[in-house]
C-alpha cells in the first residue's frame, strides 16, 4: 500500500514507557506517519529522544491542537475510556494501548463514537505480530498438526520485586491480567474464535503484592458444526516470579505438536535502542520445534522432527496497518469488534475469578 504524499500527523499521550520503548519509536519507523507531538510535564525527557517534536503540557491540549490527525492513547488503564472519547470528539483518528478499555461497556461506547465520528479507532495488540505468533499462525492454518486438541500460551518473567506504579498499585486496572491478558487473550481468540467459558485464578505472589502479579486461565470450547464434540482446551498463563520460563508455546494437535521456548525478541530490541527495518529485525533466535506425522502417513508411521519455517516479528506492521486504514480504506488491523470480543472475556475473567 503506497503512502501519501502528506504524512499524518501523530501525538502521542504521556511520555512513559510505552510511550518511549513501544509507541514513539514504532510510529517514527513507519513511512507516511509523522511523530510530530507528545504530551508530557518533562519537556526536556521527550526531546532528549525526539528534539523536534513539539510537547503539549496537557493531555486535552494535545488533543484540540490543529496539528495532529491522529492521537495515540498509551496511558494508565483506567483513563482509556476518557481519553481516547475526547479525541474521538474533538474529530482524531484514535489509537489506544491495551486493555482497550476497563469494561466492555466503556468498549462499546468508543466503538459507537467512532462510528458517529467517522474516525478511524484500532487498538494496539501489537503482539498479534510476534515471531512465533506468526509461525504458529502459518503452522495451524497448514494443517500439519492435524485438529487442535490442546493449546497453552504462556507469557513468564522474573520480577521479583514490587515496584511502585500505577500497573502494580491494586487500582483498576492495574495487575498482570488486565497487562498480558489482553495479549494472550486476543492470540487465542483469532487463532480459535470465542470460548464457550472461561475459569481464571488470579494471585498475588511476590511479598507487599497489592496486584495480581500471576493468572491461570482455562478456555473451554463448544462443540464443533453438526454436534460433533470438540475437546479444544486452551490454557493462558503468566507469572512475575518464574526464574527459568518454560515454554511459551505448547500445542497438541490429532497429527503432532508443536513447541516453542522464549518470548519475541521485539520488546528487549526496542529497549537497546534498536529500531524496525535495522538487520535481523524480528528474527527469533528460538524458532520452535515441530514433531509430526509425515503426509499421507499409515498407523505405523513415525513422527518426524523437524524446525518449521518460521516468521519474522515486526510490531511496526500494526502502525502501517493504521496509516492505510486512515489514508486508504484499507482493513483496520485490529477491528474494533475483535478489541471488544477481548474486552469482553477480560471482564469475564475478571469478575469470576478465583484467587489463590
Amino acid at each position: 500500500m503506497t503512502t501519501t504524499a502528506t504524512p499524518i500527523r501523530v501525538g502521542i499521550l504521556g511520555y512513559g514507557f510505552a510511550t518511549a520503548t513501544f509507541h514513539a519509536p514504532l510510529v517514527a519507523s513507519v513511512p507516511g506517519l509523522q511523530l510530530c507531538a507528545v504530551s508530557s510535564s518533562q519537556p526536556a525527557k521527550v526531546h532528549a529522544d525526539w528534539p523536534s517534536v513539539q510537547v503539549f503540557d496537557s493531555t486535552q491540549a494535545l488533543i484540540n491542537s490543529d496539528t495532529v490527525d491522529l492521537v495515540v492513547v498509551p496511558t494508565p488503564n483506567q483513563t482509556h475510556h476518557a481519553l481516547a472519547k475526547a479525541a474521538l470528539l474533538a474529530g482524531k483518528h484514535v489509537v489506544v494501548d491495551k486493555p482497550f478499555t476497563l469494561t466492555e461497556v466503556e468498549a462499546d461506547d468508543l466503538v459507537r463514537t467512532a462510528d458517529r465520528q467517522q474516525r478511524v479507532m484500532s487498538v494496539f495488540h501489537n503482539r498479534r505480530w510476534d515471531a512465533d505468533f506468526l509461525t504458529l499462525q502459518a503452522l495451524l492454518a497448514s494443517g500439519v498438526l492435524g485438529r487442535v486438541t490442546q493449546f497453552a500460551s504462556h507469557f513468564d518473567r522474573f520480577r521479583p520485586q514490587v515496584r511502585n506504579r500505577w500497573r502494580e498499585s491494586g487500582e483498576p486496572g492495574s495487575g498482570l491480567w488486565f497487562d498480558l491478558g489482553p495479549h494472550l487473550l486476543d492470540q487465542a481468540l483469532l487463532l480459535f474464535g470465542e470460548p464457550a467459558s472461561l475459569m481464571l485464578n488470579l494471585q498475588r505472589q511476590r511479598d507487599g503484592a497489592l496486584a495480581d502479579d500471576g493468572f491461570h486461565a482455562v478456555l473451554r470450547y463448544p462443540p464443533l458444526a453438526g454436534g460433533q464434540a470438540n475437546p479444544l482446551c486452551v490454557v493462558l498463563h503468566a507469572s512475575a516470579l518464574a526464574a527459568q520460563p518454560g515454554l511459551r508455546f505448547v500445542v497438541h494437535g490429532t497429527r503432532g505438536s508443536f513447541t516453542k521456548h522464549g518470548l519475541d525478541p521485539q520488546e528487549d530490541a526496542l529497549k537497546a535502542g534498536l529500531r524496525p527495518g535495522s538487520k535481523g529485525w524480528g528474527e527469533d533466535p528460538q524458532p520452535g520445534q515441530l514433531s509430526a506425522l509425515p503426509e499421507g502417513a499409515g498407523p505405523d508411521a513415525v513422527l518426524q522432527l523437524s524446525s518449521p519455517a518460521h516468521r519474522a516479528g515486526d510490531h511496526s506492521r500494526f502502525y502501517a496497518g493504521v496509516r492505510d486504514a486512515i489514508a486508504h480504506g484499507a482493513p483496520n488491523p485490529v477491528p474494533p469488534h475483535e478489541a471488544q470480543a477481548v474486552m469482553r472475556w477480560l471482564e469475564h475473567g475478571w469478575r469470576n475469578a478465583q484467587w489463590g
